[in-house]
């Protein structure tokens, strides 16, 4: 585990984790860290705008979440914002003269061996959520993890709790924006989050585009399931997460909602410590 301030998880600190994605920041309080092939349970979420949020923010989130010492586990996959985030951490501790720990967490702090080409370049993530969704997963089934976020996400996890890779598309809001910007003509159009595309046909181009992203990225990610479970095979368990997962979830029956699956993930990484 990567550390920005010294020292491990201490018996008594409060755990806090944090999820820093490229749209939004995560944060959450670990009421029970798990172990022993139980998931941990976290509480207090509280997400903030990976680009406009201020140190005044965590300032209140910790005030409340962790009043007293506390260790922050970090995942990024945005640089910037987890810097900005740590320093706006560094800067309640320093000036309240609190305890708050910080570490970056590590693909190898994570409980699950990553079998790709190039495992290096996996975002932690990913392989977050595979942790998490390898313990939930039935013994011997395997899992199919569906995020969606800024990208949409479709991931395989082994009978074995292996991470085996997937497929990467852009999610709904980065597929609005990249027709509006590509485009002389197109307009910016809201990124569809729970509620059904227009019927087809769109009378509207904002019809139109709201109708081929939502009605294209629910097929799109049906698709990239059913040939994860012709892999797997038709008893892996399909977990659904991330900010946009209501653009896709009628068209994923039997999906289970794991609104917090990273978050879960990254608590592991705690629990791992602990046990070394």
């Amino acid at each position: 585990m990567s550390t920005t301030a010294g020292g491990g998880p201490v018996p008594g600190d409060a755990l806090l984790v944090a999820d820093v994605g490229n749209s939004r920041i995560k944060l959450a309080v670990v009421a029970d860290p798990g172990g022993a092939g139980r998931l941990p349970r976290v509480q207090r979420r509280q997400d903030f705008l990976s680009r406009d949020f201020r140190p005044r923010n965590i300032e209140q989130w910790l005030a409340g979440a962790a009043p007293g010492p506390a260790l922050l586990l970090v995942a990024s996959v945005h640089d910037a914002a987890a810097a900005r985030l740590e320093a706006a951490v560094a800067e309640v501790s320093a000036t309240q003269h609190r305890p708050l720990r910080q570490r970056r967490v590590a693909r190898a702090d994570l409980p699950v061996e990553v079998l790709v080409d190039e495992p290096h370049r996996v975002g932690i993530d990913r392989v977050a959520a595979a942790a998490a969704a390898a313990l939930v997963a039935p013994a011997g089934r395997g899992a199919i993890v569906v995020d969606c976020g800024t990208a949409t996400t479709v991931d395989m996890i082994s009978p074995q709790g292996c991470f085996l890779g997937g497929a990467i598309l852009p999610g709904p809001a980065l597929l609005a924006r990249a027709l509006a910007e590509g485009t002389s003509r197109l307009p910016a159009v809201a990124a569809l989050d729970h509620d059904l595309p227009p019927a087809m046909p769109g009378r509207t181009t904002q019809q139109a585009i709201a109708a081929g992203i939502g009605w294209g990225m629910r097929g799109a990610v049906a698709r990239l399931v059913a040939e994860a479970r012709a892999s797997l095979g038709e008893g892996a368990e399909l977990i659904l997460t991330g900010g946009s997962s209501g653009v896709v979830r009628d068209a994923l029956p039997g999906a289970r909602d794991m609104p917090d699956l990273v978050l879960l993930g990254i608590a592991m990484a705690a629990a791992r410590a602990r046990g070394r």
